[in-house]
């Protein structure tokens, strides 16, 4: 009886299996970080939750205004000229209303109105010298930008929060906030149809279980390639004939 060769080490195969267990290494590791990202910015939007509203100005001198409820003094908001950007609200296919309005001493800022059903015909009337103070209330958020997939605005109809469009299209010259302010009281209460309303603070955070799945799969890699080997470099005995 005598023992087989020993077979070739699989370098191929090897190199292969570190690059796919450092890219599911490296997934995890992300999403580690996206945890404890999303657990710090529900800790915040809870605490802001809870302090006493700002005047707009105020509250975007702040380091981070994220989520922080405003008081916004706007002149002639209610005939303000306006963009509209296509959205869905609790299930429903409609329309979100934006304005702009100075802030003294920090440029622009653009005031979304609310949302508006596609049903809803009716809209604001525009009168551009209206000058009559309108207050509302409102909670600051940083929008997301739209991406590549985000089809280009066709007239004043928007697809993504493109702010620098959306200002161009509103005739503002000059700096525009990174900050948007929801409306949560309305500046048109005569238009009922018009719902303000600023997106949930409340997020999924799914990323723990994300985590341990791209972890999980790491050591299933590394076992099976471990049981790999000990089969390929296992003594197999043959007979001599």
């Amino acid at each position: 009886m005598t023992v087989a060769a020993r077979p070739r080490f699989p370098i191929i195969l090897t190199v292969i299996a570190v690059l796919l267990l450092g890219a599911l290494l490296t997934l995890g590791v992300w999403q580690v970080q996206r945890l404890q990202w999303k657990l710090d910015l529900i800790d915040k939007a809870e605490v802001a939750a809870t302090q006493a509203p700002l005047p707009l100005a105020e509250a975007l001198a702040l380091e981070d205004p994220e989520f922080r409820q405003v008081v916004v003094t706007c002149r002639g908001l209610n005939a303000a000229p306006f963009v509209e950007l296509q959205s869905i609200e609790d299930g429903d296919a409609g329309v979100r209303l934006i304005s702009a309005c100075p802030v003294e001493g920090r440029g622009t800022v653009l005031i979304d109105r609310g949302f508006l059903p596609a049903e809803t015909v009716e809209r604001p009337a525009v009168q551009a010298e209206a000058a009559m103070p309108v207050v509302i209330a409102g909670v600051v958020r940083q929008a997301p930008a739209p991406n590549a997939m985000t089809p280009p605005p066709s007239g004043k109809l928007f697809y993504g929060r493109d702010r620098a469009a959306m200002a161009q299209a509103l005739g503002v010259t000059g700096a525009v906030s990174s900050y948007t302010v929801y409306a949560t009281t309305s500046a048109n209460p005569e238009l009922t149809a018009l719902r303000p309303v600023a997106p949930p603070a409340a997020f999924s955070n799914n990323h723990l279980g994300y985590a341990l799945t791209w972890f999980g799969l790491a050591i299933t890699l590394v076992v099976f390639y471990a049981a790999l080997l000990l089969r390929r470099y296992r003594p197999t005995p043959s007979k001599d004939r």
